[in-house]
C-alpha cells in the first residue's frame, strides 16, 4: 500500500465514478482500476462496490475511507507546515454554496481569492442547503454555507447572517403591486417550494404547524425552474430575497414581505475539520465571511448581519442537536 493508491482511493469515493475519478487525477481509467484491485488484493477485502450508475462504499470501505482521510490529512498538514514561510495558503479547495446564495455569491468569491490567496485551486459545488449538509459531514466538502447548520462533530462554523424570507410572484400576478402579505394569505395560491430535507421547507412547515396549517406545495430542487414557475405560470415561491437578484432587476418578479410573522433563516460558514487542507480551508472561509458582510453592508444583500468577519477558526464538537450557534 502507498500514498498515491490512498489518494486514488479517496477521488474515487468523493467523485462516485471511476471515470470522473480518473479525470480528475488525470490518469486513465484502466491503470486507475488496476491500481484499486491492487489495494483490494493486498487488504484482501471488497471497498468498492460497483453498480451501473458508479460506485459505492461497501461498510469496510467506508471504514477504510475515514483512515485514509485522516492519513491524506495529516500528510497535508505537515506539507502546510513546511510551507508556512511562504506566507500563502494554497491548494485545492471544496466551497458548498446553496443555491439559492450561488447565482450572485460565486463571482464575488473568486474575484477575492484571486487577489488574496491567487494559489488557491477553488472548486465550487452547488446544491440544496441539505445536501451540502451531508456532504460536508461526509468530508466531501472542505468549506460550506449552510443555513439552520445542525450541530455535529468534526466541523467549525460561525453564523454570519439572518435572512427574512419572501413571497415572490410574477410582476404580472394580481399581487404585483403589493409591499407585503400575511404568512397565513401565502397559502391562498399555489406554491413552489424546495423539498425535504432542504432547511427552507422545514422553516415554513413548523411555521405553518404552529398555526394550526399544513403545506400544500410542489416539490422543485431547480433555482431556474422555480423562476419559470413564478414568472409564467402563476406560482408563489417563499425563497430569500437574494435568490432571485437577477429577475426582480428585470422586473420580472416582485418581493413581497411576509408578515404576522416573518418566517426567517441562519446562514452560516461551515468549515469541515476533516479537511485536507486545512490552512486553504480557512482562508477561503475568511473570504466567504468577508464577501457576505460586504454584500450585506452595501445592501445587496438583505439580511442582518451576525458577524463583521470569520474569527480564528478552530475546530468544534457541539453536543447533537445543540441549536445555538458557537463562535469559531
Amino acid at each position: 500500500m502507498d500514498f498515491r493508491q490512498l489518494r486514488y482511493f479517496v477521488a474515487i469515493a468523493d467523485s462516485g465514478t471511476f471515470s470522473r475519478a480518473a479525470e480528475t487525477l488525470r490518469i486513465s481509467q484502466p491503470s486507475l482500476s488496476q491500481q484499486i484491485r491492487n489495494l483490494e488484493d493486498e487488504l484482501g477485502v471488497e471497498l468498492l462496490s460497483r453498480h451501473a450508475r458508479g460506485v459505492a462504499l461497501t461498510e469496510l470501505g467506508q471504514q477504510f475511507y475515514d483512515h485514509a482521510r485522516r492519513i491524506l490529512s495529516g500528510v497535508e498538514r505537515a506539507r502546510e507546515v513546511m510551507h508556512a514561510r511562504k506566507g500563502h495558503p494554497r491548494g485545492r479547495v471544496s466551497v458548498g454554496l446553496p443555491t439559492s446564495a450561488a447565482r450572485n455569491l460565486s463571482l464575488p468569491l473568486f474575484r477575492e481569492l484571486a487577489v488574496r490567496a491567487p494559489d488557491i485551486e477553488l472548486h465550487i459545488v452547488e446544491a440544496m442547503s441539505g445536501y451540502l449538509d451531508d456532504f460536508v459531514q461526509g468530508g466531501r466538502l472542505d468549506v460550506a454555507l449552510l443555513y439552520d447548520h445542525r450541530a455535529y462533530d468534526d466541523v467549525a462554523w460561525t453564523e454570519m447572517v439572518v435572512e427574512d424570507l419572501c413571497l415572490f410572484v410574477s410582476s404580472r400576478h394580481p399581487w404585483g403591486r403589493r409591499r407585503q402579505v400575511a404568512f397565513d394569505r401565502v397559502f391562498d395560491m399555489p406554491l413552489v417550494l424546495p423539498g425535504r430535507p432542504h432547511a427552507l421547507r422545514t422553516v415554513v412547515e413548523r411555521l405553518a404547524a404552529r398555526r394550526g396549517m399544513t403545506v400544500d406545495a410542489l416539490d422543485c430542487d431547480s433555482l431556474p425552474a422555480i423562476a419559470r414557475l413564478v414568472t409564467s405560470e402563476g406560482f408563489g415561491a417563499i425563497m430569500p430575497h437574494f435568490a432571485f437578484l437577477d429577475e426582480l432587476a428585470r422586473n420580472e418578479m416582485v418581493a413581497l414581505e411576509i408578515c404576522d410573522p416573518t418566517p426567517s433563516w441562519r446562514l452560516s460558514v461551515v468549515v469541515s475539520q476533516r479537511t485536507v487542507n486545512p490552512r486553504g480551508s480557512e482562508a477561503v472561509a475568511r473570504a466567504l465571511g468577508d464577501v457576505i458582510a460586504r454584500l450585506v453592508g452595501d445592501g445587496t444583500w438583505r439580511a442582518s448581519l451576525s458577524q463583521p468577519a470569520i474569527p480564528a477558526l478552530a475546530p468544534r464538537t457541539p453536543a447533537t442537536g445543540d441549536r445555538r450557534q458557537p463562535q469559531v
